[in-house]
């Protein structure tokens, strides 16, 4: 539970953690998010992004723009839901394959990565187009929800598949982590 706690807030730090990287900052959240399922697991990965969702909903100003209730109408907050089930899938897929390598975290990584998006881009479309009455097309939801932060993204799963394995063993070798070698 207190890693949960640790990693919802590691999210919304993350949040404002800009990278000044292309056209488009670089957040570390995505980072925060997909290793919370794979040093956590799917339960707990889960309970940690619900945490700081729930926070931001309650007024606690994690997010990057004003918080509470109405933070449902955003276009980006099924970007939010998606951290919540891709820190879950991510979590799965490690449970599933239990191996501590590279391979295993590169498809967990790229699974939750999936997840965000799959949530993300259609809801930025849904709120755009149904709720605010936009003229704004699928493509368009693509265009400025996917193009612009997938290559950073990627990077971001190599990145963690690559120091997952070693940090997963010191974990595990003082207990302070439950995962397969």
């Amino acid at each position: 539970m207190t890693y949960a706690a640790l990693f919802a807030a590691l999210t919304a730090v993350g949040a404002w953690i800009k990278l000044p990287i292309g056209t488009v900052p670089y957040s570390m959240q995505i980072f925060f998010v997909i290793f919370a399922g794979i040093l956590l697991g799917s339960k707990l990965g889960l309970l940690s992004q619900l945490v700081y969702i729930l926070l931001g909903l309650a007024g606690i100003q994690v997010f990057t723009k004003p918080s509470g209730l109405q933070y449902i109408f955003e276009p980006t907050f099924g970007f939010l839901l998606g951290f919540a089930l891709g820190a879950f899938v991510a979590g799965l897929i490690v449970e599933r394959l239990k191996k501590n390598n590279f391979v295993t975290y590169i498809i967990a990584t790229l699974g939750g990565l999936v997840v965000v998006y799959a949530c993300g881009v259609p809801f930025l479309w849904m709120i755009q187009s149904l709720y605010l009455g936009k003229e704004f097309s699928f493509a368009l939801a693509v265009k400025y929800g996917f193009l612009p932060f997938i290559v950073k993204d990627l990077v971001t799963c190599v990145v963690i598949s690559m120091i997952a394995p070693p940090i997963v063993k010191v974990l595990t070798a003082n207990r302070l982590l439950k995962r397969p070698e």
